[in-house]
């Protein structure tokens, strides 16, 4: 039997922040991603939710001898779920493929809950590495949550797999919540939680 893979749609689109094996593009029917808040943290969470006649561009890698371990550890606050029936991708085998998304039970209101820039900015390049510009944009375009504010924590990054971006990539990343007209605070301006 051959190895399964992961569709990831965030994070797991910068191949910097992994090392899973045979990453490719793909794409997942009958979804869109939404920013949504946890009980588990105190940021939101980037997730997919099912949206009938919509599509997410994304990456698929392998797991290798299907050791879920590390993935599931990462991915913790996220179901795993099968989705290999949704997704297209140029792969020449139909390898199983499974998908993380929060259970929609577990979403709770935004409201004092934030989106880190640090976050975004490393699903940002990924995408830009993956898909370039256009796909950068499609991402902001097919994702959900906009209205929920961003912590600007650049200086001092909160989340743990941030990575370095170019004056290109963190312009794009500008750029596109401007167009969206997307709340960025400042760190002394922003109202986190007693726990962040």
């Amino acid at each position: 039997m051959s190895d399964p893979y992961f569709f990831g749609y965030g994070s797991l689109v910068n191949t910097r922040t992994h090392n899973y094996p045979d990453p490719q593009p793909a794409t997942l029917k009958g979804w869109r991603r939404a920013w949504v808040a946890t009980p588990r943290f105190g940021v939101v969470l980037l997730t997919g939710v099912p949206a009938p006649d919509h599509k997410i561009d994304g990456l698929i890698a392998q797991v290798p001898d299907a050791d879920w371990g590390a993935l599931d550890a990462r991915e913790a606050g996220y179901d795993r779920l099968a989705a290999h029936k949704d997704i297209t991708h140029s792969h020449s085998a139909e390898p199983e493929i499974a998908v993380y998304a929060v259970n929609s039970d577990n979403f709770l209101e935004r409201e004092s809950h934030i989106i880190l820039l640090s976050y975004l900015d490393v699903v940002i390049q990924g995408f830009n590495e993956v898909y370039g510009e256009d796909g950068v944009r499609r991402f902001f375009d097919t994702t959900d949550g906009w209205e929920t504010p961003i912590l600007n924590d650049r200086e001092d990054p909160q989340y743990p797999r941030h990575q370095t971006l170019s004056d290109a990539e963190r312009g794009l990343v500008d750029e596109n919540l401007e167009r969206l007209s997307a709340q960025v605070q400042e760190r002394h301006e922003a109202s986190l939680p007693p726990d962040f």
